[in-house]
């Protein structure tokens, strides 16, 4: 393809740039309308500068891979209602053996739950249990972080639904989700152990800093120091107040005083000339009394208490224990009595009145159970009907149809949390881009280097994986995608059907693998900082130098391993 007319190629690079910068810097001062916005405007300016018609902008919009994004936020939506990603965060820390075991969860968890979520999803989520897994247990969060968002990349690189590039991929090579799944899980797996490995021995002397606290804990404790090891959060959670502690004694101080007075009142009808016999009857009457006594003599004194007049209890008994209802006899100052009966009837009131609200307790959490079922089982039918080679678009939008439907409530709720702004931009990012290609600079620009970068010599591939891995950090991941795609395609497709396949197979890996190499490289990232910056987490001092002094290793050294075993697929 020839390099359009020059008033062509430089407004269609203009409007390029215009969206590459605000697509990778979304705040710059001159223009700080985000990465939405940004899109856009590429997308209106190439229309205003006739680099394409409106007609060919609309054209450019590929409707099902919006199809497959909304469908998987929606089911994201309600995995993450039904408790999924709190089941996932509380595996982070169950019987967990120390900071390198707990590293290593996080690692697998994360890696497991974007190949099936995507990445960005994941990140939103677990960053929060992380943060207070790691709080809780006196450790670094920066390790934890890095293990979070680069295995939530590596991880989504494993299927079509892991990751945005993704599904450009399989939307547009046709590959099914079975044949996705089987070329890069092998590496994908590989690639998480080998990032453990490198996390290991990049924080090797922070993630041993809580042994040497536990050994020096002893010691300071026998030398007669303090030693604070429980976070000052979960120790506030169960101290008494003060206004616990003085409603428990006046409460205490009631019930005393309903005790007390039956057994002042016994004590003076024994004096009034019942005899001796009587008196001792009454007083063990009195001191034996059992808990439903108790439990009567309070609700007497409550409800004598709204009179605001002062009552006098007295119990009158026949000298037999737990035989018949008892009475309680109320005199107050005008010499007036009321006879309460039947107080046993009282608590069995009551009992029958917490019955019924049991029972729809019992009923309300049955049919919560039963809806998180479902939400579980229709995911796995969709990820069974992806693996069987469904449509993946009218398959993930079947299940959140699905969903929809079984939560039986107005879904103006949970569509709300759909992330629209996400679909705009990919309207925006497909014109604008489609705009770039009619330029003719992608192809000529790869038409210089198609001869090196051919997939049938180990020097081509490792060009190629070059290209990418700079491309996807300078472009983004997803622009890179939609540019070199069908490019790299073709030019693998020249060589062999299964080379083409290889080929999309490659640029799914190293443009996912790339994310990890810088701090704006992946969206994964960005999110993971932002949350730990707005949590205000002590000792969190991820920077972009910081990152990149881990990323540079981890992403060359997980891409080659990768490569290796997507080669040999």
């Amino acid at each position: 393809m020839v390099l359009a007319s020059t008033p062509k190629v430089v407004l269609g690079c203009v409007a390029f740039s215009i969206f590459w910068v605000l697509a990778v810097f979304p705040s710059v001062p001159f223009l700080p309308v985000g990465r939405t916005a940004g899109s856009l405007l590429g997308a209106m300016l190439m229309v205003l500068f006739r680099v394409m018609t409106p007609e060919e902008a609309y054209a450019a919009i590929d409707l099902p891979i919006l199809g497959l994004l909304f469908g998987t936020m929606v089911v994201s939506i309600f995995l993450e209602r039904a408790d999924m990603f709190q089941y996932l965060g509380s595996m982070l820390s169950w019987k967990s053996r120390g900071s390198k075991d707990l590293l290593f969860r996080v690692c697998l968890v994360s890696a497991v739950a974007s190949a099936l979520f995507t990445n960005d999803t994941t990140c939103v989520v677990l960053t929060e249990f992380i943060l207070k897994v790691a709080r809780q247990n006196n450790l670094p969060p920066q390790p934890f972080l890095l293990a979070l968002a680069s295995s939530s990349n590596i991880g989504s690189s494993a299927t079509p639904i892991g990751n945005p590039q993704n599904l450009v991929i399989a939307v547009e090579s046709g590959i099914s989700f079975g044949a996705f799944l089987f070329g890069i899980f092998p590496a994908m797996i590989l690639g998480v152990i080998t990032n453990t490995c490198i996390l290991l021995c990049y924080f090797w002397k922070y993630l041993s800093v809580d042994k040497e606290k536990d050994q020096e804990a002893p010691a300071a404790a026998a030398a007669g120091a303090e030693v604070v090891t429980v976070d000052d959060e979960v120790t506030a959670s169960h101290r008494f107040t003060p206004a616990r502690m003085s409603h428990a004694s006046s409460f205490n101080a009631d019930v005393g005083d309903c005790i007390g007075e039956p057994m002042r009142r016994s004590d003076s009808m024994s004096r009034a000339g019942n005899g001796d016999a009587m008196a001792m009857a009454m007083r063990s009457r009195s001191y034996n009394s059992s808990e439903g006594d108790i439990q009567v003599a309070i609700r007497s004194l409550r409800a004598s208490s709204l009179s605001q007049e002062m009552v006098e209890v007295s119990t009158v008994c026949d000298g037999r224990r737990d035989e018949g209802p008892r009475k309680i006899t109320r005199t107050t100052s005008h010499q007036r009595s009321v006879i309460i009966e039947d107080a046993p009837e009282l608590e069995l009131a009551d009992s029958d009145k917490e019955k019924p609200e049991e029972a729809a307790r019992q009923q309300k959490s049955w049919k919560v159970l039963v809806w998180k079922a479902a939400v579980y089982l229709t995911t796995l039918g969709m990820l069974i009907s992806l693996l069987m080679g469904l449509n993946m678009s009218w398959t993930a939008i079947t299940a959140a149809l699905v969903l929809l439907a079984l939560d039986f409530t107005d879904a103006q709720a949970c569509l709300e949390k759909v992330s629209y702004s996400l679909l705009i931009f990919f309207c925006g990012m497909f014109i604008t881009v489609d705009g770039f290609n009619r330029t003719g600079i992608p192809n000529a620009l790869w038409e210089l280097v198609e001869p090196h970068a051919r997939i049938d010599s180990a020097k081509g591939i490792a060009l190629l994986a070059v290209v990418i891995l700079v491309l996807s950090n300078v472009a983004s991941n997803v622009p890179t995608v939609l540019l070199l795609g069908t490019r790299v395609a073709a030019s693998a497709g020249a060589i062999s059907p299964a080379s083409e396949k290889k080929a999309w197979l490659i640029l799914a890996w190293v443009s996912t693998v790339a994310g990890n190499l810088t701090l704006l490289g992946s969206a994964a990232n960005l999110i993971v900082c932002e949350q730990a910056r707005r949590a205000q987490f002590h000792g969190y001092n991820l920077t972009f130098w910081s990152h990149l002094r881990f990323g540079v290793p981890s992403t060359i050294i997980v891409t080659a391993i990768g490569l290796l075993i997507v080669v040999s697929y």
